[in-house]
C-alpha cells in the first residue's frame, strides 16, 4: 500500500474520514480503532515534526480520563511514564521574582511533552496519512467525500474536522463560526535543565505553570517536563502593540532574533529572568499568534462534525484547549461506537455536539476571562 492510498477496509458505509492528526484526532482514531470502527486519519503535514506547536502541555482529569478510555495499555503506560507529575499550584511573580499569590490544583494532573503524546497517539494507527490537505467536501444521504490538493479523494460514513484553528472543514459547514484575533503574541522557547540553568528556578517553580508578570501585560511563562530529558519550557507573552511589527515580519525572524526581542520586553526584570530567555535554546524558539473562537449557537447534526480547535479554540489561559480535544476525541468516539450511519439515525452525533458545545465554550469563555486578567487579552466579541 502507497503511503498516501486509502486503505482498502475503508468502506463508505462503515468508515470515518478524520481531517486532522493532532491530539483530538488522533485520540479519536485511538478510540474508534480500539472499538473497530474503521478509521483514516488526513493531515496537510508533511510529517508531525513539520511544524512546532509547542512544548508542554498539562494534562488534567478530564484528558487523563479520555486518555484511559481511548488506549490500549501498553499506551497508557508509556503515557505515564513519560509524563511529570508538576507541583499542584500555578505561583505567580513579579518581575522582580517577588511572589505574589498561589493558586492550588485540587487535582493536578500531569504535565507532558506534546510531540511525545502526539507520538504515542499515533503508535498503532493505521490508517494516518501524512501531505494530504483537504480542499473541500461533498455530502450526500449516504456518506461524505473528502478531495485532497493532490488530486485524490476519500469517501466514509461520517467526515470529522479536527483540523485546528484554520480547519478548511469549519469554513465550509458552518462559515458563520467566527475565529477572532486575541491581541496576544507568544514567543516559545525551551531551556534544557543542567548544571548551568537548574540555578535559575526555585523548587516553587516545579508547578503546574509559573507566571512571572511585568508591566503593559506582559508575561514569562515556565513549566518543567521530563521527556525526552529534562527541560523547563520558557514563553514570553506580550500584547501584539509591544511588539512593533507585523505577524508576517515576526514569523519570518530567525530564533536569535525572537530571542533578542523577548529580551527587550524584559529589560529591567529580575537578572534571574533574563537568564531564563537568554538560556533558551535558538533552534526552538517561535512565534504564535493567539486566537479564539467567538461562542455560536447549535446547528443541525449532519455526517460532518468537529472537535477540539476547529471548533472551540482558545487562549491558553485556563489550560483547557488539550484537555478539551482529547475529551471531544473519546465522545466522539463513543458516540460512533456503533457505526457512522447509526450515529447519524439514533441521534448520537447530535448528543455529541451538544455536550462538547456546552463544554467547549465554556472553556473557551474561562480562558477569555483568565486572558483578560493577567495578559491583556481583547475582550471576547458577543
Amino acid at each position: 500500500m502507497s503511503k498516501n492510498a486509502v486503505p482498502e477496509w475503508l468502506r463508505p458505509e462503515d468508515g470515518v474520514l478524520v481531517v486532522g492528526a493532532g491530539i483530538g484526532g488522533l485520540c479519536l482514531a485511538q478510540g474508534l480503532q480500539r472499538a473497530g470502527i474503521p478509521c483514516a486519519v488526513y493531515e496537510r503535514d508533511e510529517s508531525p515534526e513539520s511544524r512546532l506547536q509547542g512544548y508542554r502541555l498539562h494534562i488534567d482529569g478530564t484528558g487523563i480520563h479520555a486518555l484511559r478510555e481511548v488506549l490500549p495499555d501498553e499506551l497508557y503506560a508509556r503515557f505515564e511514564a513519560t509524563s511529570l507529575r508538576p507541583r499542584p499550584t500555578v505561583p505567580r511573580y513579579d518581575d522582580q521574582l517577588a511572589l505574589q499569590s498561589v493558586t492550588e490544583f485540587p487535582e493536578p494532573g500531569v504535565n507532558v511533552n506534546r510531540m511525545t503524546l502526539r507520538h504515542i497517539l499515533l503508535s498503532g494507527l493505521d490508517g494516518v496519512r501524512f501531505g494530504k490537505r483537504l480542499t473541500r467536501y461533498e455530502s450526500d444521504a449516504d456518506g461524505v467525500t473528502a478531495y485532497f490538493a493532490d488530486g485524490t479523494t476519500a469517501r466514509g460514513g461520517v467526515l470529522v474536522g479536527a483540523d485546528g484553528v484554520n480547519s478548511p472543514v469549519r469554513r465550509q459547514y458552518l462559515p458563520h463560526a467566527r475565529i477572532e484575533d486575541t491581541g496576544l503574541r507568544q514567543l516559545y522557547g525551551k531551556i534544557p535543565l543542567h548544571e548551568a540553568t537548574r540555578p535559575l528556578f526555585d523548587d516553587e517553580m516545579h508547578a503546574v505553570f509559573s507566571m512571572i508578570l511585568g508591566p503593559g501585560h506582559t508575561m514569562v511563562g515556565v513549566a518543567p517536563v521530563a521527556h525526552p530529558e529534562p527541560f523547563m519550557t520558557c514563553s514570553v507573552g506580550l500584547r501584539r502593540e509591544a511588539i512593533g511589527l507585523s505577524d508576517e515580519e515576526l514569523a519570518g525572524l530567525s530564533g536569535e532574533q525572537l530571542r533578542e526581542l523577548a529580551l527587550a520586553q524584559v529589560a529591567g526584570w529580575h537578572p534571574r529572568v533574563r537568564a531564563m530567555v537568554s538560556s533558551w535554546a535558538l533552534e526552538t524558539v517561535f512565534p504564535l499568534v493567539i486566537r479564539t473562537s467567538v461562542p455560536f449557537a447549535p446547528w443541525v447534526s449532519t455526517r460532518v462534525t468537529l472537535l477540539g480547535d476547529a471548533i472551540h479554540a482558545m487562549s491558553p489561559a485556563a489550560g483547557a484547549g488539550a484537555n478539551a480535544a482529547l475529551r471531544d476525541g473519546a465522545a466522539l468516539a463513543s458516540a460512533l461506537r456503533e457505526g457512522p450511519d447509526a450515529a447519524v439515525a439514533e441521534g448520537a452525533i447530535t448528543a455529541y455536539e451538544e455536550a462538547m458545545l456546552a463544554h467547549g465554550f465554556a472553556a473557551v469563555r474561562e480562558s477569555a476571562a483568565n486572558g483578560r486578567q493577567f495578559h491583556g487579552q481583547d475582550p471576547l466579541p458577543v
